[in-house]
C-alpha cells in the first residue's frame, strides 16, 4: 500500500474530516492551521502544491483552476452536502492506501 500521499483540507470542509484521516495516521493539514483561512484559492492552490499536497474540497472553484491546465498535486472535489464526515474519510483512505502521489499530480478524484 503506497500510504504516501499528502493532503490539504480547504477551509470549505468540516475539519472534523481531518480529524478522522489523522485516526488512521493520514499527513494532513488544514487551511486553519497553515495560516490559510479566508485565504485566496489561488493561494490554497500554491500552498498545496508547493507543498505537494492533494487539496480535499467542496469548492468549484479548484475544478476550475484543474480546467485552466494549472499544475497541481490533485483535487480530491466532492459537492457540498453530498457526503457525510465518515463517507468522505472513507474515500480519501482509499486514495491514500491505493494511489502514489504521481497518479493524482494534476488529477482530479470525485468522491
Amino acid at each position: 500500500m503506497p500510504r504516501t500521499i499528502r493532503f490539504h483540507l480547504d477551509e470549505n470542509c468540516d475539519p472534523r474530516i481531518a480529524r478522522g484521516l489523522r485516526r488512521h495516521q493520514v499527513d494532513v493539514t488544514t487551511s486553519q492551521e497553515v495560516g490559510l483561512l479566508t485565504a485566496l484559492d489561488d493561494d490554497q492552490h500554491a500552498f498545496a502544491k508547493a507543498e505537494g499536497r492533494v487539496i480535499i474540497t467542496q469548492d468549484t472553484d479548484f475544478l476550475r483552476i484543474h480546467a485552466s491546465g494549472a499544475a497541481h498535486s490533485g483535487i480530491a472535489f466532492y459537492p457540498s452536502q453530498s457526503r457525510s464526515i465518515g463517507e468522505v474519510v472513507r474515500a480519501v483512505l482509499l486514495i491514500w492506501e491505493h494511489l502514489e502521489p504521481h497518479e493524482m499530480a494534476n488529477h482530479v478524484e470525485h468522491l
